[in-house]
């Protein structure tokens, strides 16, 4: 069964940082891609980054490039975003998936950006 637990998300002011981490268990983490999604209140799942199983090949979403960056560390089996220079409107419930641009996802962390 594939499990994905979250984690590192919190309330921070603009400009600042936060890690999120996600622990991944039930299948071989360094055979997948995975992906970084938000979701805002009242919107709808955005996608936020990528990192390819192999070769670490990363991309971002316009509204995150730059300011954000996804890495994996496979001996661990987990997946992180760190989060630099936030804004307002990061402001989301951040789930990890597996996958590349669809798969399971996990139950999320929640980011609040505000002053």
């Amino acid at each position: 069964e594939v499990q994905l637990v979250e984690s590192g998300g919190g309330l921070v002011q603009p400009g600042g940082s936060l890690r999120l981490s996600c622990a991944a268990s039930g299948f071989t983490f360094s055979s997948y891609d995975m992906s970084w999604v938000r979701q805002a209140p009242g919107k709808g799942l955005e996608w936020v980054s990528a990192i390819n199983s192999g070769s670490g090949v990363t991309t971002y979403a316009d509204s995150v490039k730059g300011r954000f960056t996804i890495s994996r560390d496979n001996a661990k089996n987990t997946l992180y975003l760190q989060l630099n220079s936030l804004k307002t409107e990061d402001t989301a419930m951040y789930y990890c998936r597996k996958g590349w641009n669809s798969g399971p996802r996990g139950q999320g962390t929640q980011v609040t950006v505000s002053s």
